[in-house]
């Protein structure tokens, strides 16, 4: 990853949501979205034991919002049980909840401040979905003068070959190292020497 020693990371887990793991909805998104928990939760436990800042970014949409006038049908709206973190995952009260209005998780929610007064200079992106949500989220943390890893098996898209093209795009990018696409595992070791 040819990350620099010393940064102060935040995992920002988007959109991991009940609207998208209901089984009745027969999302494309569904069976990927579940198979990324259990890398999720191994993520989680590292930056828990290590007090590293967890946030857990959620869709927020209007029934009347703009996105909404295009193809995609409202879901995941504000206040709604579909718009909330699911309960597979081990979030914690530390943790931070920011329900976001459109994809990525800086936009309109402050959510660079909190990560300054933090010290954050690293932002691991985990969730849903690769070439949305994550994407976005991930280059809006390079906007706001973060360091950004994309993590590869911690996120999904309704298609394999739409998920690996998005890496695969990103693998080689003029922003390296500022912006990587890397594993947990990796992550891990460089964030703390080879600890897990």
């Amino acid at each position: 990853m040819a990350m620099t020693a010393g940064e102060t990371p935040a995992l920002l887990v988007i959109d991991m949501v009940n609207d998208y793991f209901d089984p009745h909805a027969r999302l494309a998104i569904t069976a990927p979205a579940v198979r990324i928990i259990e890398p999720i939760n191994r993520l989680l436990s590292v930056f828990h034991q290590q007090g590293w800042p967890v946030v857990f970014a959620t869709d927020a949409f209007q029934r009347q919002d703009f996105i909404f006038t295009a193809r995609m049908k409202p879901h995941s709206l504000a206040g709604s049980e579909g718009a909330q973190v699911i309960a597979e995952l081990d979030r914690k009260p530390q943790d931070i909840w920011l329900p976001k209005p459109r994809f990525s998780a800086f936009f309109h929610t402050g959510l660079e401040h909190r990560l300054q007064e933090k010290n954050v200079t690293l932002c691991a992106v985990a969730g849903l979905a690769t070439h949305f949500c994550v994407l976005t989220t991930a280059l809006d943390a390079l906007c706001h003068d973060f360091k950004a890893v994309l993590l590869e098996d911690c996120s999904a898209a309704p298609l394999e070959s739409t998920h690996e093209r998005v890496l695969e795009t990103y693998r080689r990018n003029p922003l390296f190292p500022l912006f990587t696409v890397a594993t947990s595992a990796e992550l891990i070791k460089e964030l703390t020497g080879g600890e897990s």
